[in-house]
Order: C-alpha cells, then sequence, then structure tokens
C-alpha cells in the first residue's frame, strides 16, 4: 500500500499554460557546465556539472559516496560558489572531522544537519548555493506526508519537489542514494527517471579501487567509467586504469585482453583455473564475468577445439574487481580455459582480442585500432586478432597474428 497525498486545487483562476517557443530560438549558453577538476569524474558526467542539473550518486554503504561529494565541494568553491551540504545522516562535527582528513576544510561550505524537506528548501533558497548535496535522499522527509522517511511516497515526492527546485532555482542539486542488496538504487524506479544523471560507485569496499559509472546521462555518454583509489587522504583518480587489471603472472590460466568503456580501451587479464570433477555435476563459478558467456565458450572449446572440459571444474576471474560484459574478451577467455588444461602459459607481451562464435570462429570487434595502441603503450609485443580486423588497421609496432578459429588461437599461443 502506498499512501498518496491529495491536495486540492482552486479552479476559480487557472493558470494558463506557457506558450510554445522555437527550438532555433532557443539561446544556447557556453558557461552552462562547471568542471570538477577532476579529469575521472568530468569524463563521467559529459565535461562537468550542468547547471541546474539533479543527479544521482549510488552506490553500497562505505563505498566513499559521501567522500567523494566532500572533494567536490571543496573543488567546487575554488570558483567562489557557496556549496550546501544538507546531511540528515552525519553531525555537522562529524562531518568537520572528515574534511580534516580529507584536508577539504573551506569557508565556502556550509553545513545543515537536517532531515526536514521543507527546512532544507527554505535555507536553500536564502542561500542560493552554486552546488546543493542531499546525504542521503532516504533520511529526508515531507512533513506533509505520514509515511516514515525512506518509504516509497517518501522518496518519490521528495525527489519531485528537489527536481522542481533544481529546474525553477537553476541550482545544481546531487542527491546521495543507499543501494539494496539487489545492487539497485533503494526506494522508487521513478527516482531514476526523474533526475537527470545517475552514477553508481562498484567495488569492494574492502579493497582499495573504486569504479564510477554513468547509468544515465542527459547531458552527456553513458558508456564512460571514472577509476579511483581510496586512500587515507580519499578517492584519487588513476591516469592509467589499464595498469590496474594486469599482473605479471606468468602461470598458466591467464591472459591479457581488451575491453572498451566509452571511449576509453582498457587492457583486462582474464585467468582461468581447471581441475578434475570431484562430482557428477562439475561446477562453473564466474567472478566479474558472464555465466552463460563462460558456459557457451566452454560448449565451443569441447566441440570445436576438441579439448575436452565436461569432466572438469572451471574457475574464471577477471582482475581487479572489473566487470567483463563485452564479446571482445571472448578469445582471451577461450585460450585462458585452454591454458589451464594444458598447463602451459602464454606467451608474456601478448594481448588477445576477439569474439567466438558458435561455430569456432572469431569475428571481429569495433575500435581494434584504439586497443592496439593502448597495448602498444603498455609495451606489449604481439596481438592475436580477428583475421576481418587488419583492414581497419593503420601502421602500429606490435606484431599482427591474425586468425580466423579459435583452434588457430590456441595453436599459436600453447602450440
Amino acid at each position: 500500500m502506498v499512501e498518496e497525498l491529495v491536495e486540492r486545487k482552486a479552479t476559480k483562476h487557472k493558470k494558463l499554460g506557457s506558450k510554445p517557443v522555437s527550438l532555433s530560438d532557443i539561446p544556447l549558453a557556453s558557461n552552462d557546465r562547471t568542471a570538477i577538476r577532476i579529469a575521472e569524474l568530468d569524463r563521467v558526467l559529459g565535461g562537468g556539472f550542468v547547471k541546474g542539473s539533479l543527479v544521482l550518486l549510488g552506490g553500497d554503504p562505505g563505498i566513499g559516496k559521501s567522500t567523494l561529494m566532500l572533494q567536490i565541494c571543496a573543488l567546487v568553491t575554488r570558483d567562489s560558489k557557496r556549496i550546501l551540504y544538507a546531511s540528515g545522516e552525519e553531525s555537522a562535527y562529524q562531518i568537520r572531522l572528515r574534511a580534516e582528513r580529507l584536508g577539504c576544510v573551506s569557508e565556502g561550505i556550509d553545513l545543515l544537519s537536517e532531515t526536514e524537506l521543507e527546512s532544507i528548501l527554505e535555507s536553500a533558497r536564502e542561500l542560493r548555493p552554486g552546488l546543493m548535496v542531499i546525504d542521503s535522499i532516504q533520511t529526508i522527509y515531507k512533513s506533509s506526508l505520514t509515511s516514515a522517511p525512506g518509504s516509497v511516497a517518501q522518496v518519490r515526492e521528495c525527489g519531485g519537489d528537489l527536481m522542481r527546485f533544481a529546474k525553477e532555482c537553476e541550482v545544481t542539486t546531487v542527491l546521495i542514494g543507499h543501494v539494496t542488496k539487489f545492487g539497485m538504487i533503494a526506494g522508487p524506479k521513478t527516482l531514476e527517471h526523474i533526475v537527470d544523471t545517475v552514477l553508481y560507485f562498484e567495488g569492494d569496499k574492502t579493497q582499495q579501487y573504486r569504479i564510477l559509472r554513468a547509468i544515465k546521462n542527459r547531458f552527456g555518454s553513458t558508456n564512460e567509467i571514472g577509476v579511483f583509489e581510496m586512500t587515507e587522504t580519499g578517492l584519487r583518480e588513476v591516469a592509467n586504469p589499464s595498469s590496474l587489471f594486469i599482473s605479471d603472472s606468468t602461470a598458466s590460466g591467464s591472459a591479457v585482453t581488451s575491453i572498451v568503456e566509452g571511449t576509453r580501451p582498457l587492457l583486462v587479464e582474464v585467468q582461468a583455473l581447471t581441475s578434475p570433477a570431484s562430482f557428477n555435476y562439475p561446477q562453473r563459478v564466474a567472478t566479474g564475468i558472464d555465466y552463460k558467456r563462460l558456459a557457451m565458450l566452454l560448449a565451443v572449446l569441447e566441440r570445436r577445439v576438441g579439448i575436452g572440459v565436461s569432466g572438469m571444474d572451471c574457475f574464471v576471474n577477471a582482475v581487479g574487481g572489473i566487470k567483463v560484459t563485452e564479446p571482445s574478451c571472448d578469445l582471451g577467455l577461450t585460450v585462458a580455459i585452454a591454458s589451464s588444461i594444458r598447463n602451459k602459459a602464454v606467451g608474456k607481451g601478448t594481448v588477445i582480442i576477439g569474439e567466438v562464435g558458435l561455430g569456432g570462429e572469431v569475428r571481429p570487434v569495433y575500435s581494434i585500432e584504439s586497443r592496439l595502441k593502448e597495448a602498444e603503450k603498455l609495451g606489449f609485443k604481439v596481438a592475436i586478432i580477428p583475421h576481418k580486423g587488419i583492414r581497419d588497421l593503420g601502421r602500429s609496432k606490435i606484431e599482427i597474428m591474425a586468425v580466423n578459429e579459435v583452434s588457430e588461437a590456441v595453436k599459436i599461443t600453447l602450440g
């Protein structure tokens, strides 16, 4: 059951609707974005915060959402802009302690420990800040509703009022939201529909690396990611994330492949471990890799390459905690599994790129040239790619080995 607030509207003085305006007559502002000066964040946002936009930042508890926003506030105040930081979870003293640790103490940041929406909006109208942060939307309540904070009705109504305030007063507003155990923003799905941008903080809070991903962005691409490292003094951007997902291991069952996140190519190491099954039903465990994709590649190895996997347990993993969903990693993962079965390592300095079809063929992937440039920058010497992708290549210092079948790639790498 969801409580609905019914308001009686006066019908004597009916307000006329706004008149239509020609699209070409709407002026474009050149300074509608505020750059944060954090390259990884600006890339995800598409250049910075848009004036009057509503942004939703979600993530697991303790992942670093409040830490990131406090660092952003300190950077935005350099442009002589006032910041209103409304916290319903922590006191002003607790926020000051964190700011001291992060080195983010600034006179331009105004703290407000309040959970009532009307009081927050009243303070915002008086201050007229350049940026307002709500930490978090699940703790804010509207006094006209009798339901508890964090309920469906409260989150939806508070989100709608904040959206109207952001558009009318042209105040950039960031909502921090909690994530449920299923990985979704806690509250109604309509909250994601009304905001302009939805950002997710991914990663294990027990590890030091975090990935910021845009799920929705009305002002930019939704395929860009930002990589951060959690340190004692806060989050620090990682300029070369490919180096994080590649280890120096020379053991069997390891291969380096490439993915593209937005416009950025990343090299990722995929690992596989196989062993004889102890039960009648072999195990298939995938971390960071789609389970159904793994099952398909195992069937291709069995039928098209002739490497038996039906009686073996198979464990695969993407290094660094990144999630690999792109089919360009199929060939690298297949070679890694074959390497583990034969107990023979893939040559160091080799990158393997390609999509695998059910017939055992290797299909071309997009942006092959940018992937090879990234591999060349990191010192790779050999690249195994689909034969059909050669025509899209320019000059490259990497030795190119083109293959048409999975069996050819296995023969080149493992003999």
